[in-house]
């Protein structure tokens, strides 16, 4: 990851300050291919939460309510074919670090969901009645710019800037040795 790339120092610097602080968000931006899951690697197994899990979600890879079940958790009957109750990554992932990929593919609902997570700490599971609390650091991860689909409404602005706490933005590939 690091190459010769100066930007690339810095980018791990930043890794090592984020890791030993108490912060919950981090949006990372940047090319295919570049690195955006090992940086969330590297955060979370630096960090004082690295004994803690490390869960991770492509947001692009399933349909909505198959994703919120996912992410979420869902209480028995409340999709079809849930025979039991499941808790979902964030409530899996309690004192550590979930990876949300592709993040700017969310829903809308999901992005409100996502929202209320990162304002309250809290979450509902899919046909649940109860809050449930969770600690967790969000490292969420974009090839696009959330604030240009924010600009033209196909991302909330209230989440982009939820998520864009600390932002870190990974050169491509071929400007790196």
């Amino acid at each position: 990851l690091i190459g010769s790339h100066p930007r690339m120092v810095e980018v791990f610097d930043l890794v090592r300050k984020i890791a030993s602080s108490s912060a919950t968000t981090i949006l990372v931006s940047g090319e295919s291919g570049t690195g955006k899951d090992l940086l969330a690697n590297a955060i979370h197994y630096a960090s004082d939460r690295a004994k803690k899990p490390f869960m991770m979600m492509t947001c692009s890879a399933m349909a909505e309510a198959q994703l919120d079940g996912e992410l979420f958790g869902y209480e028995k009957g409340a999709l079809p074919d849930s025979a039991a109750s499941k808790k979902g990554i964030f409530e899996m992932a309690d004192g550590g670090t979930v990876f949300l990929d592709d993040v700017g593919d969310l829903s809308g609902n999901l992005q409100v969901k996502l929202l209320r997570l990162l304002e309250e700490r809290k979450l509902k599971r899919v046909g649940g009645v109860s809050d449930i609390t969770v600690d967790i650091r969000v490292v969420a991860a974009t090839t696009v710019s959330l604030e240009q689909a924010a600009k033209e409404g196909r991302f909330r602005r209230d989440l982009f800037y939820r998520l864009n706490v600390i932002p870190i933005h990974l050169p491509p590939l071929r400007e790196r040795a």
